[in-house]
């Protein structure tokens, strides 16, 4: 008999019928026996009325015993099946629960236990039968689902707490860092005020540049958020364009000398002679570089900051190296987790919200590609950015650097 689904113990056994079989009372014995012999999975039938009305049971192996004592078929062979039929058989309405159709079967004297049990319409019609095994199997598999699901709701529930938990860190680490460019706006204002009063314009044109540079940073933080946002709801679209990634990189390696300012760092792009050039989302392409780039220049005070561009295995690498502070083996896996910090937003040394490797990894995802990381605390990092291509490794290395 088939296995049902089942989620619930309370549902009606009315649902979970697995057998139709039925005979008329009047029918003769030997008819029957040749049902049984026909059909070998079949284990019982009900005996109904002219009505519809169950009557009785017949169940295979009683049936057959009867028959296949001495002279069994000569003594019942042509009388009708209710002869034999049992007379008293657990008869159910389609709407009782399965617990309580168990405990029901369970309850009968032992002479009067069957595993197939008569189920009914609401007008006493017959509906079907039903296998009390089978429905204890079903019982048993509902437990374990029960179980399950309570030992899936509790881990959910710690899980929740968890991001819970990092949620409040990071609207910790946003107030922190959306604080500090806001009040350096709002006092380089005054300041352009008052040196608007005296007519200084010197003062006002470095007063301004101070306002552009925290304006700046307020639309990155904001930016990230939002973007973070739009990833996490599935808003965040792909469009597939020809990119040549050897210019591109670049083009990032000049904003990275911007970033470096004054430090003793240089930017070197280490790259093939000829232009790789690969179809993907490039404005996608330059924000993760872009991001991995930032990073390098915020914690490297000095060295070097190396961006590598090579094919390999039919896979486009950009590697991004610094000789920064490095990253310990026990905050790697913070990285690319969504609101997650290394460090805490009252006690952190270097600016910004975290979320630039979280967005990264998202859209490197979104472009089919993945980022790893290698680290060496106190030396430096590199982050490596893998994507699908078809293009062939060029001969030949060009070499860009401060």
């Amino acid at each position: 008999m088939p296995t049902q689904d089942i989620t619930s113990n309370t549902i009606p056994v009315g649902e979970l019928v697995t057998s139709v079989e039925q005979v008329s009372f009047n029918f003769s014995v030997n008819s029957v026996a040749d049902k049984f012999f026909c059909t070998t999975d079949l284990d019982a039938v009900a005996v109904i009325d002219d009505e519809s009305m169950p009557v009785g049971l017949v169940t295979r192996t009683k049936l057959l015993f009867s028959l296949f004592r001495r002279y069994g078929f000569e003594l019942y062979g042509k009388h009708t099946i209710i002869t034999l039929a049992e007379k008293n058989p657990l008869i159910i309405p389609k709407d009782k629960h399965i617990n309580d159709v168990i405990d029901m079967a369970l309850e009968r004297p032992p002479q009067d236990i069957y595993d197939e049990i008569i189920v009914t319409n609401d007008d006493g019609t017959y509906r079907g039968l039903l296998s009390v095994k089978q429905l204890v199997i079903q019982q048993s598999n509902a437990l374990a689902k029960s179980i399950l699901q309570k030992e899936i709701a509790s881990a959910r529930a710690q899980e929740l707490e968890k991001i819970s938990q990092v949620k409040s860190q990071f609207l910790a680490n946003v107030t922190h860092e959306l604080r500090s460019p806001v009040n350096a706006i709002l006092g380089l204002a005054e300041l352009l005020r008052m040196a608007a009063e005296k007519n200084s314009m010197e003062q006002i044109k470095e007063r301004l540049s101070f306002m552009i540079t925290s304006a700046t940073n307020l639309r990155t933080i904001i930016t990230n958020i939002l973007d973070l946002s739009k990833i996490e709801a599935g808003k965040m679209t792909v469009v597939s364009q020809p990119c040549n990634v050897t210019e591109l990189v670049c083009e990032i390696a000049e904003t990275a000398r911007i970033l470096v300012g004054k430090k003793a760092v240089s930017i070197v792009v280490t790259a093939p002679v000829e232009p790789i050039i690969i179809a993907t989302d490039h404005i996608k392409l330059r924000q993760i570089i872009t991001n991995l780039v930032t990073n390098a220049a915020k914690f490297t005070e000095a060295g070097a900051i190396t961006m590598a561009i090579g094919i390999n295995n039919g896979s486009l690498e950009i590697a991004v190296h610094d000789t920064g502070i490095g990253i310990k083996e026990e905050h790697l896996e913070k990285l690319f987790t969504a609101f997650g910090q290394i460090e805490d937003a009252k006690t952190k040394q270097y600016q910004g919200t975290g979320l630039g490797l979280t967005i990264s990894k998202n859209l490197a995802e979104l472009i089919e590609g993945t980022i790893t990381v290698t680290s060496t605390f106190g030396k430096g990092s590199t982050f490596t950015l893998f994507l699908p291509s078809q293009v062939h490794e060029r001969r030949g290395v060009l070499n860009h650097a401060d």
